[in-house]
């Protein structure tokens, strides 16, 4: 949030904790460079974050932790996708 040019603290007390700044922080990092680099094809607004730098933040924060994620077995994916089978 911006305010008056500055960056205002949304929470108004203690902050965010590092586990969720160090990810806000490689977000607002990556963007940047993705917008220097493409700042002749994008127009004024709100930039949605690409899919792909997204991805790129959380997975790096889940390889940080030792996590890993499984592929979906095809059941899994249809049953995700689909709406025959109920909720």
């Amino acid at each position: 949030m911006l305010a008056k040019g500055r960056l205002a603290n949304l929470v108004l007390s203690e902050g965010h904790p590092s586990e969720v700044m160090d990810m806000s922080f490689a977000l607002q990092s990556l963007m940047s460079e993705y917008i220097v680099k493409n700042k002749d094809l994008l127009k004024p607004g709100i930039i949605e974050v690409p899919a792909d730098i997204d991805n790129k933040v959380g997975f790096l924060k889940l390889q940080s932790m030792g996590i890993e994620i499984d592929a979906l077995t095809e059941e899994q994916y249809n049953y995700i996708h689909g709406y025959e089978e109920g909720t």
